[in-house]
């Protein structure tokens, strides 16, 4: 009940965060995805199961503030949490780089699947400039802020997994 709780509470301050302090203080409209970072984070420290689940709510506040229906970025979401959990096994949490790996091909992932609906569909077929003009900056605020908010994330993982093993010995 304690992980369903913090994770809850995790979203909404990563959704807060990034609905309102970012995107006043973006560059140039650019702003990291938060959500997105919580999602990996938590597929790839608690499985496949957790980050689908973790990803459908992120998704879900996504599309209600952000998107134009209900369910595409639910979607996107979950199938992207529910990925990085394939590399719980291979992980160790203390190691940065395979969460800067993941979290550079999420958001090209992300951004390339905005790039599909909001521009090709329209005739927009202009690919060198968005992925210059918009993957690049996205895909680095997005680097730079997993470089920090990830290392909390983690301390918040072990303390729940500690509690958890503490409630077991009881």
């Amino acid at each position: 009940m304690r992980r369903i709780l913090t994770i809850f509470f995790l979203i909404t301050i990563s959704f807060l965060l990034q609905s309102t302090v970012l995107s006043i203080y973006s560059i140039n409209g650019m702003a990291p995805n938060l959500m997105l970072i919580l999602t990996m984070s938590f597929g790839i420290m608690r499985g496949r199961r957790e980050g689908m689940l973790t990803g459908l709510c992120c998704g879900f506040l996504y599309d209600v503030y952000y998107g134009s229906l209900l369910g595409p970025y639910m979607l996107l979401f979950m199938i992207i949490g529910f990925l990085n959990g394939y590399f719980h096994k291979d992980f160790l949490m203390e190691d940065i780089m395979l969460p800067l790996f993941i979290i550079i091909v999420d958001d090209f992932v992300f951004c390339f699947v905005q790039y599909i609906f909001y521009f090709l569909l329209r005739n927009k077929t202009n690919l060198m400039f968005y992925f210059v003009n918009v993957f690049l900056p996205q895909i680095l605020f997005t680097v730079i802020a997993t470089i920090i908010v990830y290392r909390l994330y983690v301390l918040i993982n072990k303390s729940l997994k500690k509690k958890v093993k503490d409630n077991e010995a009881v």
